[in-house]
């Protein structure tokens, strides 16, 4: 147990890659063996993933599990990993809806199977990757690395123009992370040029000084990688073509994760990197958050295909949650922070929704149903639960994170977060529109009538989604906790006068690797 801990986050972010590449020996016949050495695999990634969530202190704001061994040593580049109580939520979201998603994809993806779920274990290694990484290196490494296996599952096995979506998607992400990366080797010369050394560490990037005007520059060159990625109004239009062509899986993956590495990535390296700038920048990027929820509201409401009205709807959450982030107030942040989960949960489970819908049907769009309450009880029934949720209805894991994200942005901008309510209004406008008008009424197509309701395998996928968005919602308190102290630190940094001048005064030393420990 003990070596078990010492490389425990070394064992969940490789053992998907590892089942990535024992999948290729697998003969392209055995679909069975296939797809559930993909499930075991996942699986056995989130057993892992929960001993590392049941050891994590949390009144300890430092990163625990920390790992740092030499890599390439002459260029400052090592092998380091750890976590602290926000990067620890979203590990546990990525295993957790990774099996899922795999799980969802059992009977829709009929082609090439053993590409596709060893592109869904990559996709995982590269997620776990990015949320785990201290060294700057490193983490590119892995930002770059989950691209590709996205790219191929929307490009392969996404809807009819495929191929123009995925392009779309990888030229969009990948203009974002070449501009990063002319930013990151600018901070690693001038680390080079202020303290003489090679070094990639974050801890190293975060105290290197640099005048306010050049903070600018380069926070806004990580800022708009991360916006990207969000995506944030105005660098949006890649998503909706994104989610509409994915299969069901890379949607659940792309909304569920992929989307909320532009909030942590900004959360974990541009601000305490460039904090006077991050506060410079930070009325902004409110702005562009609030504009995003009431113009993806508003979009998702005039959608006639649900996985597009889903989609947009998408644009509106991540924009609160940027609301929340840039407010850089404790109760704001931690909202984020848990709003991240929340869509994770609710908007995945949209994706499967929808995906259970279209294997039935073979279309989307919202006039082509009706009636199916008659039909499919048990799905109404769940359908009712996630859309509730995605609205935020209290007692559901929605509503916590949006009244918190509002509660504490409103001390920072209350004007800005009054807008930011209608965008929670026109959300259950929509939703509940489109619900009423799938579920209720009369069955107008003679093929909703004989639907199959949700069977074994549907349920035991969309179960464990209900379960937490119902816990979530009656009490919250044990996930909070996790990322109490993280965010104590992350707002404290940034509102001290001394680290918010600190790089125009030039007056930062070379950090400890955040207290690596264990």
């Amino acid at each position: 147990m003990q070596f078990i801990d010492a490389n425990l986050l070394t064992i969940i972010i490789t053992l998907p890659l590892a089942g990535a590449l024992a999948l290729l020996f697998v003969p392209k016949e055995k679909t069975g063996l296939i797809k559930n050495l993909a499930l075991g695999i996942s699986a056995a990634a989130l057993l892992f993933s929960l001993r590392l969530y049941f050891a994590f202190d949390a009144a300890d704001a430092a990163m625990q599990f920390a790992v740092n061994k030499p890599w390439l040593p002459d260029w400052g580049i090592n092998y380091r990993l750890g976590v602290d109580g926000i990067s620890l939520l979203m590990l546990m979201l990525t295993a957790f809806l990774t099996p899922l998603a795999i799980l969802a994809s059992f009977n829709s993806i009929q082609e090439h199977q053993k590409a596709f779920y060893a592109s869904l274990l990559a996709l995982q290694t590269g997620m776990m990757g990015v949320f785990a990484a201290m060294d700057v290196f490193l983490f590119y490494v892995f930002w770059e690395a989950m691209l590709i296996p996205m790219y191929f599952l929307i490009g392969v096995w996404g809807g009819h123009r495929r191929v123009y979506a995925a392009l779309k998607f990888f030229i969009y992400t990948m203009l974002g992370s070449v501009l990063m990366l002319a930013a990151i080797i600018f901070v690693y010369l001038a680390h080079k040029a202020q303290f003489g050394t090679y070094s990639f560490a974050l801890a190293d990037f975060c105290g290197t000084a640099f005048p306010l005007k050049t903070q600018l520059w380069l926070c806004a060159t990580f800022a708009l990688a991360f916006a990207i990625k969000v995506p944030l109004f105005p660098f949006h239009t890649w998503l909706p073509d994104a989610h509409v062509e994915a299969p069901t899986a890379g949607s659940v993956i792309l909304a569920g994760v992929l989307l909320k590495m532009g909030v942590y990535g900004y959360l974990r390296f541009a601000v305490p990197m460039f904090p006077a700038a991050a506060q410079s920048f930070a009325p902004w990027l409110a702005l562009l958050g609030v504009i995003g929820v009431v113009y993806g509201s508003l979009v998702a409401w005039s959608q006639p295909d649900m996985k597009k009205m889903v989609a947009y709807s998408s644009v509106a959450h991540m924009g609160l949650i940027v609301l929340g982030i840039a407010a850089f107030e404790p109760a704001a942040v931690s909202g984020a922070v848990l709003q991240m989960v929340n869509h994770g949960l609710s908007t995945g489970a949209l994706f499967l929704i929808v995906g259970i819908l279209y294997e039935r049907r073979h279309t989307r769009m919202i006039e082509d149903y009706g009636g199916l309450a008659k039909a499919m009880p048990g799905f109404s029934a769940v359908f009712m639960i996630v859309m509730l949720s995605s609205i935020g209805l209290p007692g559901l894991n929605g509503f916590v994170g949006e009244f918190l994200v509002l509660f504490g942005s409103f001390r920072t901008y209350p004007w800005l977060s009054a807008a930011a309510v209608s965008g929670v209004i026109l959300s259950a406008v929509y939703m509940l529109g489109m619900y009423q008008r799938v579920v209720f009424g009369p069955v107008t197509h003679e093929e909703n009538k004989r639907l199959p309701d949700l069977n074994a395998r549907e349920w035991a996928y969309m179960l464990p989604l209900l379960a937490f968005i119902i816990l979530i919602g009656i009490y919250p308190a044990p996930f909070l906790r996790k990322i109490d102290a993280a965010v104590r630190t992350y707002v404290t940094a940034v509102q001290k006068p001394e680290s918010a001048l600190a790089g125009e005064r030039g007056s930062h030393k070379p950090q400890a690797t955040n207290k690596e420990r264990r």
